[in-house]
């Protein structure tokens, strides 16, 4: 079994058999959500329960994973850019509501940043840690050059970028449904300010204005967050 592997893993570990494997993934679970319309069967979460096994099994690291798969990452940035045309089409529901939407991303960074900050100090957490956890809340490019500049480990922001996007798309919807969030704006600035692109992803489900809102709250969560984390390096850790 070993050396099967190991003759094949110089296809295995090829960037065209890698992208196919990560788009044929997603695939596979977009399929499984939408015959199953359960909340926990989501299409990243089905990806990485079949990518991470494959990548133990074969033996490729993920340095090199990460490499053959770089357009991925690439294609984050265009991808939320192009969140920018839905916002176009419900742009007349931002008349009047701009103030309290810059307020309410506002706090949410203050609160997203401090309080992980806080408890990981608490902790026991080192430097490179706590600067790790502070961008969790933003999309992974904007996540991870902050990391970085302020001593973060870029790799292991985002996996806590991605857990985090993975929770709040989970459990985001049920909350505001619990509490009794009625605001479609209110929905789509808690999905896109504490789960950032798969949070915007759920909104989408919920409705036009609610995505398109969610989308704004990603450009507007990272640039608060950009503007944030020096204050709280400098305060916090």
């Amino acid at each position: 079994m070993n050396e099967w592997i190991n003759n094949l893993r110089p296809i295995l570990s090829s960037e065209v058999f890698l992208l196919m494997l990560c788009l044929g993934s997603f695939l596979l679970g977009v399929l499984i959500y939408k015959k199953t319309n359960i909340s926990l069967l989501q299409p990243l979460l089905i990806t990485m329960v079949i990518i991470i096994p494959f990548l133990k099994i074969t033996g490729i690291e993920y340095k090199t994973f990460y490499e053959n798969t770089r357009i991925l990452n690439f294609m984050l940035g265009p991808s939320v850019v192009a969140l920018g045309y839905v916002l176009y089409d419900q742009v007349g529901h931002l008349k009047g509501n701009l103030f309290s939407i810059l307020t309410a991303v506002l706090v949410g960074g203050i609160v997203g940043i401090g309080t992980v900050v806080i408890v990981a100090e608490l902790l026991g957490a080192n430097h490179s840690l706590v600067a790790s956890l502070a961008p969790k809340s933003v999309t992974t490019p904007i996540a991870m050059n902050l990391a970085e500049k302020h001593g973060g480990v870029s790799s292991l922001t985002a996996i806590f970028v991605v857990v985090c996007g993975m929770f709040g798309g989970l459990v985001g919807p049920i909350i505001l449904r619990k509490i009794g969030v009625k605001s479609k704006i209110a929905k789509g600035l808690a999905m896109g300010s504490s789960a950032h692109a798969l949070g915007t992803a759920r909104a989408m489900e919920m409705g036009a204005l609610e995505g398109a809102i969610s989308g704004l709250a990603i450009g507007l969560m990272g640039i608060m967050t950009a503007l944030l984390i020096p204050f709280a390096e400098k305060l916090l850790f």
